[in-house]
Parts: structure tokens; sequence; C-alpha cells
């Protein structure tokens, strides 16, 4: 075991949902043999609807059949956690790290990756925190900033987090969010008095949050890259 060292991160813009997916799985392959360093991308979705491993389609509050009404697409994922939501201006990480080279466990990772958002949160005058109740995520009073849903397969994690700059919170009325009744979903853009700045240097922050919370020394940064460059084909 050694401490962590490199991070490259990748910087991607929007990414459609599956093709993220296949990338994902195509990078714990390549981490697992140790080919790449411990990656992070940061990108953002098209209006998608996510369900956990648990299937708990009831969470779906509209038929399937008008989700292309509204613009949202709905795919089935191996993480935890129940249903979710991912769009435009919503800040997306998804780490390709090694636990077992950092030392730390399933829950301890959970725990940092609610750190991140707290922290970015603060940072704009808004007092985030993890719930009391046992329930994933990051929240400010009885409203929910930043979901959590992780995998992690012989010590690589995939999938993340989704941290909420200014969505259309429309969205997750169609939905129990995270499978939790009687809580609203709220934003930065909602909690804060501050200006906000682009969105692009929220998500640097963030990722430097990241960072910074997982002890990196060394931050390498892949602005827009191929999908496909130094891979082979995920199709």
């Amino acid at each position: 075991m050694r401490g962590p060292g490199k991070l490259e991160v990748w910087k991607m813009g929007f990414v459609n949902y599956l093709d993220a997916l296949k990338l994902q799985e195509k990078l714990v392959s390549d981490r697992k043999l140790c080919r790449i360093p411990d990656t992070l991308l940061s990108l953002q979705h098209p209006p998608t609807y996510t369900l956990g491993k648990r299937r708990t389609d009831h969470n779906l509050l509209l038929p399937v059949s008008e989700l292309k009404n509204i613009g949202a697409e709905l795919h089935y994922t191996q993480r935890g956690g129940d249903i979710t939501f991912h769009g435009p201006h919503q800040a997306i990480l998804y780490p390709i790290i090694s636990l077992r080279e950092i030392g730390i466990g399933a829950r301890n990772y959970v725990e940092k990756l609610e750190s991140t958002m707290i922290e970015l949160s603060s940072l704009y005058g808004v007092k985030a925190c993890a719930s009391q109740k046992g329930e994933t995520g990051v929240w400010v009073g009885e409203r929910k900033i930043g979901a959590i849903g992780v995998r992690i397969s012989y010590g690589i994690t995939s999938h993340g987090l989704a941290y909420n700059i200014d969505p259309d919170l429309k969205y997750f009325k169609h939905i129990v969010p995270c499978g939790i009744t009687d809580k609203e979903v709220t934003s930065l853009r909602r909690e804060t008095a501050t200006v906000l700045p682009a969105e692009e240097v929220i998500q640097e922050q963030l990722i430097s949050c990241f960072a910074r919370l997982f002890g990196y020394s060394t931050v390498t940064w892949k602005e827009n890259p191929s999908m496909f460059s130094d891979h082979e084909s995920i199709d």
C-alpha cells in the first residue's frame, strides 16, 4: 500500500450517459491492470435518470413512455444507491481510483466524496453536511444538494458524485430522489447569496477539493480528451 500520488483529470464537457458508462468500464479494466494512474472524469450529462442495481423502478413517477416528452433518458446501472437525475448545470465526478493503493475502505471513500461537496459548498457560504440518518449524499438542512452512487470492483471505484450547481429542479419532481420521500432537492444557485462564477470555475474548484481531500501530490489535466484516444474502441 502507498499513499495517493498522481491523479489524472479528464475535463470532458457534455457526454452521453452510455458513452460515459462504457468509458468507465474500460478505464476500470485498465486501472486494475495498472495501465493508467488514478483518473477522475469531470463532465455533465444531457437529462438522464439512472437506477442503481436495486432496480427501484417504482421511484420513477411517470411512465417510461413519457420520458421522451420531457427530453430525458432512463438507464440502468450497477452502482449503489437509488434513482437519481443527471443533467445540465450539474457537476459530475467519476473517480476511477484504487482504494487499495490509497489505503481506505468503502465507507471512508464515500465520506470523502461527501466532504468534497461540503467543502465546495462552504466556499460559497453554504453550510452543507452529511446526513445524520444514514442517508448518503450532502444536504443543506432537509434539502439535498449532492448525490453519491458508487461501484467498487476489486478495489477500483467507478460512478461517483453529482453536485447541483443550477440544474432544472423540475426534473426531480418526476422521481423520488435517491428513494427518499418528503425531502426537497436544492442547488448551489438557490442556497447561496454569492454571485456564482462560470460553471467551469466551480467544476475546477470541486476537482481541487477532491484532490486535496484524497491527498494527491500531483494533478495533471486533460482538456476535452477524446474518449477513444490511447484506448481501443469501446463500441
